[in-house]
């Protein structure tokens, strides 16, 4: 809000809309409902995802957690599987000792390779706690500072493996799809950001708005890039 020329009443309003439909806003939503332009709308739902992630950032995930990739949008003609154009995405999902969801994370990385996902793993997931992945070998550098467990998904009989991660990457993409439609990929991070903040409040959704309005009123200033042509 640092120097915002709009009224903190459009403001709120604002966060209070996001935070009460589970399904998030669109800008265009937001543009119609409070009258606002287009830009000015799309500006304000990408500060507040700016707060939703700086506000996520602020744990790692322990214990026991799950870990795998996948591609979010179109691919270019003839590329499929771990080498497609699609955009790559890390996510990682800490669970009970039943194995039910708590708290997840995801992030755009470069490629599905040893690096990004050593990465992803030590700036998401404390070291010592127990990762359960797939069998690829982008995984198994993840043994010097955790627990690793793995499975070859595809040779597997195990249909409880990665189960609560994969059905979470579904919903991810459900949820940016039937939203927002189509979205620019250098904006990717802020609807995944937007999606495991959900997430990991699913539990108390009336608490969402105080919450999100706190995390915006102490997030530090944030200058929204221009979207690519």
């Amino acid at each position: 809000m640092h120097r915002s020329k709009l009224d903190l009443t459009v403001w709120f309003w604002t966060i209070y809309l996001v935070s009460n439909d589970k399904r998030g806003r669109s800008a265009l939503s937001i543009s119609e409902i409070l009258d606002l332009n287009y830009r000015t709308a799309w500006r304000l739902l990408h500060k507040i995802r700016h707060a939703m992630s700086e506000r996520d950032s602020n744990y790692q995930l322990s214990g026991f957690v799950e870990m795998d990739d996948a591609y979010f949008g179109a691919p270019r003609p003839n590329t499929d599987g771990r080498g497609t154009t699609k955009a790559k995405v890390a996510i990682a999902l800490s669970t009970d000792t039943k194995g039910n969801p708590l708290y997840a994370k995801m992030m755009v990385i470069e490629a599905v390779s040893t690096k990004e996902i050593s990465r992803t793993a030590e700036e998401y997931i404390k070291k010592g706690s127990t990762i359960f992945s797939d069998g690829h070998s982008s995984y198994k550098r993840l043994k010097e500072n955790y627990v690793h467990k793995y499975q070859n998904f595809y040779e597997s009989d195990n249909k409880e493996f990665l189960k609560w991660l994969h059905v979470i990457i579904g919903n991810a993409k459900t949820y940016i799809m039937g939203t927002y439609h189509s979205l620019d990929g250098g904006f990717l991070q802020s609807y995944l950001d937007e999606f495991c903040y959900r997430f990991n409040r699913r539990f108390n959704p009336k608490q969402l708005f105080v919450r999100l309005l706190n995390a915006c009123v102490f997030g530090t200033h944030y200058v929204v890039p221009e979207p690519s042509a």
